[in-house]
C-alpha cells in the first residue's frame, strides 16, 4: 500500500454530461450565458485541496493546467500539450470538446464561439488581473460581454464539495530555514520602500510560508499553509488563516512579527487598505482580481506587478543550500536501492507500474526523513512512458514488460530539501531507435549540465542547447528543459526555468531541474532529469562574471541505452565523472548487494 497516494480514478467521463447540464441550468437561471471554469484555487496555485477541484468534477480532467468554457450549446476544455491524450481519455468528448493551448487559447476560443451579445461569467478569485483583461477582450471581440459573478456556479451545483482543509501551520526551524523571518521582512520591506509601495498584499502561499517561516499541509505535495498576508512597509503584518490551523508554536515563533487574524476578515483587511488610500502591491501571478477590485473600490491604490518575495525565495541560501545536499544524498541512495531491485524483478514480468510506485516509495521512506512525495510518482512503461505527465491508476495499471522502456519520474519532500528526479530503464534489450533518442535526450542533458553563461542569462536562452541533438535528427519535446525547484516547498517552483518562456534571469543560488526528453505517442517515452544549482564559473581569461550548473542528483543512468557512436569524446567523460561521483557518494549509503549493482551500472564507457 502506497502512503502517499492513490491508484483510484477519482473522476469519470460519465459525469460530464449531466453535471455540465446542471450548470447550463444554473447559467439560465442568473441570466448568463456561459462560465468560465479554470484549473485554480484562490492563490493560483499548481496543487490546490479538494475543495478547489471544480475543474475535474465537472468535466473528469485532472491534469494540473486547463480551463474549461461552459456556453449554452458548446463546452470546450483548453489544454497545453502535455495533456492533449489524457483530456480525451478523461472527459466525455460528446458533450466537452477537447482543445490543443498551442493552436487556439481559451481566450480565442471566447472570441470564436461567443454568441452575439452573451454574457460570459466568471469567479473573481480565480482569475488575475490579466486573465480577466484577455477574456474582456475576447468577449468583446465576439460582440458579449464578460462579468463577475458573486458565486462560483460549480459551488453552487456541488452539493457534496469537500471542506476547507484545516492542516496545522507550523514554523520550519531556523537550521533548515537559513535565515529568520525578521531578516527577511526586512529584506522585503527594503525591496517594497523602492519600489514605492506601501502595503504588500501576499497571495502566493509559498511566499508567505517562506517570508514567515512557515509550513502546513493544506494542499497535496507541497507543505503549504493557504492563507494571505499583508506587510506594510513600517508596522505589524498581518497572517490570514483559518484558526483552528495556528498551532502554538507557530505562534511563538511568529511572536511580534505578524498579528494571525482570521481568514475571514481578509476582505475587511482589504477594505482598511484602501480607506487608508496607500499604493498596495498585489501580485500579477497569483493575485485575483478580487482583491485589486476591492482595494480600488475602497479609494486605495492596487499595484499590480511582481511579488518581490518570489525572487528572494529562488535564490537560497548556505543553509538550505546544504540542506539540499543532503536530502539528495539520502535520496539518491533510496533510488539507488530501487533501481537495482527493479533491475532484478522486472525482467520477470510480474512487476507492474503500481508495484514499481509502491517500492520507490517503500525505500524512500526507509531514510525515516521523508515528509511526503513532491509529486505524485509518474510510473509509465511502454507506450504510457510517451504521456510525459501520466499517472497510473488502477484501470491503466500496466506489466513492464521485456524489451519496453520503463519511465519513472518522482520525488520527496524532506525537511532539509524537495528532490525531483527521472530515470528511462529498458526492461531487456532496446531497439536502435531507442537508443539514438536516449542518447540524443542525453546528450542535451549533458549540454545543460556543461553550459557557462553570463550573467543575465535566462532560462530561454539556454533552453535550445538541451534540443539541438534532437533537432539534428527532426525532433523535439512539447515541454520546457527544466522548472525551478523549492526548498521543502514546491517542486515546481518559479520566476526562474529553463524554457521558452523563461524570460527571469538566472542568479546564483537558483535551483532548478535540467530534464530534456522524448516521446513517440504509443510506444515510449524518454525522459533524464537532475536537479542543477547555479553557482559562480571562473574563465581563464574572460572579462564577464560567468556562471555555470553544479549537479545536485545522484543516481545511475542507464548505460545499456546509451549509443555512444553519437556522443563525443567531452560527452562521455562528462558520463563517465558523473557516475564515478555517484560511487563515491552512495557507496557507502547502500547495502552490499546494491553496491555491486551500482558498481556495474556506473562502469566508465571510455
Amino acid at each position: 500500500m502506497s502512503r502517499f497516494q492513490t491508484f483510484d480514478e477519482s473522476t469519470s467521463p460519465a459525469h460530464g454530461p449531466e453535471r455540465i447540464g446542471r450548470m447550463r441550468a444554473e447559467l439560465t437561471r442568473r441570466g448568463f450565458d456561459g462560465f468560465i471554469v479554470p484549473r485554480a484555487d484562490e492563490h493560483q496555485g499548481e496543487y490546490v485541496p479538494k475543495s478547489a477541484e471544480r475543474l475535474a468534477w465537472l468535466t473528469g480532467f485532472t491534469g494540473s493546467a486547463g480551463t474549461a468554457v461552459i456556453l449554452a450549446d458548446k463546452a470546450a476544455l483548453i489544454v497545453d500539450g502535455r495533456y492533449t491524450v489524457q483530456a480525451v481519455e478523461q472527459i466525455d468528448t460528446s458533450v466537452i470538446t477537447p482543445v490543443q493551448m498551442a493552436e487556439t487559447s481559451a481566450e480565442d476560443w471566447v472570441a470564436a464561439n461567443l454568441p452575439q451579445g452573451a454574457v460570459l461569467a466568471y469567479d473573481p478569485w480565480l482569475h488575475t488581473s490579466e486573465n480577466v483583461r484577455r477574456f474582456e477582450k475576447a468577449a468583446a471581440r465576439a460582440g458579449g460581454k464578460l462579468v463577475a459573478s458573486d458565486m462560483n456556479l460549480v459551488d453552487v451545483i456541488w452539493i457534496d464539495r469537500p471542506d476547507s482543509p484545516q492542516e496545522p501551520v507550523r514554523p520550519h526551524p531556523i537550521e533548515f530555514a537559513g535565515e529568520t523571518a525578521a531578516s527577511k521582512l526586512e529584506r522585503i520591506r527594503t525591496k517594497m520602500a523602492a519600489d514605492k509601495v506601501e502595503a504588500l498584499v501576499v497571495s502566493d502561499p509559498h511566499n508567505l510560508a517562506w517570508a514567515f517561516n512557515l509550513r502546513g499541509g493544506d494542499v497535496a505535495c507541497t507543505p503549504l499553509p493557504l492563507g494571505y498576508a499583508v506587510i506594510p512597509r513600517e508596522g505589524r503584518a498581518q497572517l490570514f488563516f483559518d484558526p483552528v490551523k495556528v498551532t502554538n508554536e507557530a505562534g511563538d515563533a511568529v511572536g511580534d512579527l505578524a498579528e494571525f487574524t482570521a481568514i475571514s476578515a481578509f476582505q475587511t483587511a482589504l477594505d482598511e487598505l484602501g480607506r487608508s488610500g496607500k499604493k498596495v502591491r498585489v501580485d500579477a501571478a497569483t493575485g485575483a482580481i478580487a482583491i485589486t477590485r476591492r482595494i480600488e473600490a475602497s479609494g486605495g491604490t492596487p499595484d499590480v506587478g511582481e511579488d518581490p518575495i518570489a525572487l528572494m525565495k529562488a535564490v537560497k541560501n548556505e543553509a538550505e543550500i546544504a540542506g539540499s545536499r543532503a536530502a539528495h544524498l539520502r535520496d539518491g541512495a533510496a533510488v539507488a536501492r530501487y533501481l537495482a531491485w527493479l533491475d532484478r524483478e522486472a525482467p520477470g514480468g510480474r512487476i507492474s507500474e503500481i508495484d514499481a510506485v509502491e517500492k520507490l516509495e517503500a525505500f524512500r521512506i526507509d531514510t525515516g526523513a521523508i515528509k511526503n512525495i513532491s509529486f505524485p510518482t509518474i510510473s509509465g512503461a511502454g507506450p504510457n512512458a510517451a504521456l510525459p505527465h501520466y499517472r497510473v491508476t488502477s484501470a491503466s495499471n500496466r506489466k513492464l514488460e521485456r524489451d519496453q522502456i520503463f519511465l519513472v519520474d518522482s520525488g520527496a519532500q524532506y525537511e532539509d530539501g524537495t528532490t525531483d528526479v527521472t530515470r528511462t530503464i529498458i526492461v531487456g534489450e532496446p531497439t536502435p531507435e531507442m537508443k539514438d533518442r536516449f542518447t540524443r535526450v542525453l546528450k542535451g542533458h549533458i549540454a545543460i549540465a556543461t553550459i557557462v553563461f553570463p550573467k543575465g542569462t535566462n532560462g530561454a536562452q539556454i533552453d535550445s542547447f538541451a534540443r539541438k541533438s534532437l533537432w539534428d535528427a527532426g525532433l523535439d519535446f512539447d515541454h520546457g528543459t527544466g522548472h525551478g525547484i523549492g526548498s521543502y516547498l514546491s517542486v515546481h517552483e518559479g520566476p526562474q526555468r529553463i524554457a521558452k518562456t523563461g524570460i527571469t534571469p538566472l542568479k546564483i543560488g537558483m535551483m532548478l531541474s535540467n530534464e530534456p526528453g522524448f516521446y513517440k505517442q504509443g510506444e515510449y517515452g524518454i525522459r533524464i532529469e537532475n536537479l542543477i544549482l547555479v553557482e559562480p564559473r571562473k574563465i581563464a581569461g574572460g572579462d564577464r562574471e560567468m556562471m555555470g550548473f553544479e549537479t545536485l542528483t545522484f543516481a545511475p543512468i542507464d548505460l545499456r541505452l546509451v549509443d555512444i557512436s553519437i556522443m563525443t569524446a567531452a560527452e562521455i567523460a562528462w558520463l563517465d565523472a558523473y557516475h564515478a561521483a555517484v560511487r563515491e557518494k552512495l557507496s557507502a549509503l547502500v547495502d552490499d548487494e546494491t553496491r555491486a549493482w551500482l558498481d556495474r551500472a556506473t562502469r566508465p564507457l571510455g
